[in-house]
């Protein structure tokens, strides 16, 4: 069991009449950092347009960015597709790992090629940005076969008055990627947290990104989480300022980033030389994890969405194919999206472009799966190995969530490390994980979300939402870390962020 404490409630940027799949959640809040350097500020991205601060001593709560300029909206950007829910908005934030020398973070938002208006930024309402030795000229978009409605955009921000509650600064586009879809777009970036000035891996970035819902698809588009061509339904690793690692990464295409020389598929012709990992539907969310046996090793997890039958947990490794659009968890995925059991021998032909080639591989199998069944959920959330020093009883456990049944589960990160090993069949044992909240117990995080969303006026009747286990709601909790390795858990639904403040 878990107790949990609110901390903040984000104003409701949502329809409280609950009406569309998830328009009607309450702040649809995708992304909590604590600011480094013990500053006591955490910054909140609200995918429907504003980024926040939360001071957590005088508990203010301000708008430091606004990415939506849609209509006569004051924010920045005239196409920010946000309004379909999904994975749509502003959906990642993240600081550099020299953020209190440099000023840097680094934004994902997505955006409809439909819209009208500028790709630039409209800087009427925010006269604290400016534009670096760039400009702010929009990249070139990497390219993806079959149509393309959407893009996602990372921006790297610098902000040069860390003291402020406003942004103060430039902005440069680093990538622009088109998606076939709405659904699984650039997910989350992580930096090695153990990477220091000087070492290979300082300042270079992790990223997942989803297939863009191409993977189900029954048309030609269904190989590109396969396709080595293409960026999406992978995992990428790319320097994102190129004034570092000069000498050991070279330049991307639009030379607005780098792409270390030790990339999976640098040597390889034809292949997009910024992946590191490739086979995923939408591998949303990015953890590291010290190995229990050698602290100086660390395994970086991804927590990928599934389609028919699995949500999974990967233990991402250099160059692995982990199987989609023709596996999902441990089973085989058919062109008609029915699942089927492995062949004897399990292989899959590596494809660079339309054609398959004679090059086979093994594909790599979760650590954890679980099912869309009434004990699993619909879609997976984020996990942590938990490092902190308030909860003793979560030490050395991958603890996580189900998005949709509001579900949280721990394993044993060793447990994890020794289903790692090659076999489909070996899976590390997930426990559930109940709740304490305002001094009732409750099985799974739902009728937290539920009493706050309706206690802050919310409409819908049940939640707003829907899943194939959870049905017509949807709690919505995610999990993040601050900076001392301690538990948040927060929901769109509602618009809150609670704490963990306890765990046995």
């Amino acid at each position: 069991m878990i107790e949990i404490r609110d901390v903040a409630e984000l104003p409701v940027t949502g329809r409280i009449d609950g009406e569309g799949q998830v328009n009607g959640m309450l702040a649809r809040v995708n992304t909590i950092r604590d600011e480094p350097g013990a500053t006591g500020r955490l910054f909140l991205a609200d995918m429907n347009g504003p980024i926040y601060i939360f001071d957590k001593n005088t508990r203010a709560l301000v708008t430091y960015l606004d990415f939506n300029g849609r209509d006569d909206r004051p924010g920045l950007f005239d196409r920010l597709l946000y309004e379909v829910g999904f994975s749509s908005g502003v959906s990642q934030f993240q600081f550099d790992p020299d953020y209190r020398r440099n000023g840097t973070f680094y934004t994902v938002h997505m955006e409809s090629v439909a819209l009208p208006g500028s790709q630039r930024p409209d800087t009427r309402h925010h006269p604290g940005l400016t534009f670096g030795p760039f400009g702010y000229e929009p990249t070139a978009a990497v390219t993806t076969p079959g149509p393309i409605p959407f893009e996602s955009i990372l921006v790297e921000w610098t902000d040069t008055n860390l003291r402020n509650a406003t942004f103060e600064g430039t902005a440069r586009e680093v990538m622009r990627l088109q998606l076939n879809g709405r659904i699984h777009p650039m997910g989350e970036m992580v930096f090695h947290p153990a990477a220091g000035r000087g070492d290979a891996e300082w300042r270079v970035m992790y990223i997942g990104v989803g297939d863009g819902g191409a993977g189900e698809s029954r048309t030609a588009i269904r190989p590109n989480p396969q396709r080595l061509d293409t960026l999406v339904g992978k995992i990428l690793r790319i320097v994102p300022d190129i004034g570092e690692h000069a000498e050991t990464a070279a330049l991307g295409e639009n030379g607005r980033y780098r792409i270390p020389n030790d990339n999976a598929f640098v040597a390889k012709p034809g292949a997009r030389k910024e992946i590191w990992a490739y086979g995923l539907r939408n591998p949303h969310r990015l953890s590291w994890a010290p190995d229990p046996s050698d602290a100086r090793r660390h395994h970086l997890i991804a927590t990928s969405i599934g389609l028919r039958t699995w949500e999974t947990v990967n233990i991402i490794r250099k160059g692995a194919n982990y199987g989609y659009s023709q596996r999902e968890g441990n089973q085989l995925l058919q062109p008609d999206n029915v699942i089927a059991p492995l062949p004897a021998v399990d292989t899959i032909a590596v494809q660079i472009g339309d054609a398959v080639t004679d090059e086979v591989v093994v594909p790599a199998y979760p650590a954890i799966q679980y099912g869309h069944v009434p004990s699993g959920g619909d879609a997976i959330g984020s996990g942590y190995v938990y490092a902190g020093t308030a909860l003793p009883a979560l030490r050395g456990k991958y603890v996580f969530s189900d998005l949709s049944m509001g579900r949280f589960w721990y394993a044993e990160f060793t447990d994890m490390l020794a289903a790692d090993d090659g076999d489909p069949n070996t899976l590390a044992p997930m426990h559930a994980i109940t709740f304490r909240w305002k001094d009732q117990d409750y099985d799974t995080f739902m009728p937290i979300a539920q009493a706050t969303y309706q206690a802050r006026g919310g409409k819908d009747p049940d939640l707003p939402g829907r899943g194939t286990v959870s049905g017509s709601k949807r709690a919505d909790a995610r999990l993040a870390l601050d900076a001392n390795g301690e538990l948040y858990i927060y929901s769109k639904t509602d618009g809150m962020i609670r704490q963990v403040v306890g765990a046995q």
